[in-house]
């Protein structure tokens, strides 16, 4: 497939090498920005702009040109409300063209899935990290995939409904145990794993609030942290607004996570974060 202002292709790391191409990133010396590629037709924030292969390649080809360290490609919106469940063979549908192109682009690439028969397909086709939203929890067989490709895994904190009454953190520490648990039992190497606490998954907007005012808690693990928070529902309850007017919050919740520990921010709007984490990069050379 052929794009207009796209990278050319390069060869990309070997997962079984013992340097992964997670390990990489993680050795940048900076976060990592993520860049967010959904190819869905009902996404909170970004629906149904990219649903056609080729838009979505030129879209990730500018995402690496705004600074994107890893593209993160997703074929199933994951929302928390109102988000329409779809087959593994519709998701591959969406996701398999769009990453058998940008698997050529020369950044790790991730798969957003919590189905393990998309990330064993999406793994063969050049991804090297499954981000799965419910930390190995929701298929059975999804830990073993991983372990079988030495893929990096991002192991999210994920419930049903928010419940304004339990101790977030308690329930967050708690699920990414038991992710962990199984990740280990499947065999999958504690290094090529980083943990998310699930931003407005299951949670109130002060619960959000909570977990990356106090994100440091989390280092606990001795893992690395991904903060997922870009145009969330949380910032329109501080500030009222659509998602697509969620920039100047998002950037001031990454901004605070980073302060906090993450080591990898999932974001929408790359160019600008990137800016913003540069600026306070400089800000803090200069004390």
């Amino acid at each position: 497939m052929a794009c207009g202002n796209m990278p050319p292709p390069s060869r990309k790391g070997d997962p079984s090498s013992p340097e992964h191409p997670l390990t990489r990133l993680l050795a940048l010396g900076r976060p990592a920005v993520m860049g967010i590629l959904n190819v869905t037709p009902d996404s909170f924030s970004d629906g149904g702009r990219f649903v056609d292969p080729i838009r979505a390649a030129q879209h990730a080809a500018q995402l690496l040109a705004d600074g994107a360290d890893v593209l993160d490609v997703g074929g199933e919106s994951t929302r928390p409300y109102g988000a329409v469940p779809i087959s593994a063979e519709e998701e591959w549908r969406r996701v398999g063209p769009v990453l058998r192109t940008v698997a050529g682009f020369g950044v790790p690439i991730s798969i957003d899935t919590m189905k393990a028969t998309v990330a064993a397909k999406a793994l063969a086709a050049g991804a090297v990290i499954v981000n799965d939203v419910w930390g190995l929890q929701n298929d059975p067989d999804m830990a073993r995939v991983v372990a079988e490709h030495d893929a990096g895994l991002i192991v999210m904190h994920n419930r049903a409904a928010a419940d304004p009454s339990i101790d977030i953190f308690a329930e967050v520490e708690a699920f990414l145990a038991r992710s962990l648990e199984l990740a280990a039992r499947a065999g999958i190497r504690r290094e090529r794993i980083v943990i998310d606490p699930g931003i407005g998954f299951g949670k109130t907007p002060e619960q959000s609030l909570a977990l990356i005012a106090r994100l440091d808690r989390l280092k606990s693990f001795g893992l690395p942290i991904l903060i997922g928070l870009s145009r969330k529902r949380f910032i329109a309850a501080v500030s009222p607004s659509e998602p697509h007017q969620r920039l100047g919050g998002s950037i001031a919740g990454n901004l605070a996570a980073v302060r906090a520990g993450a080591a990898i921010v999932r974001v929408h709007d790359v160019a600008e974060t990137v800016q913003a984490l540069r600026v306070a990069e400089a800000i803090e050379r200069a004390r």
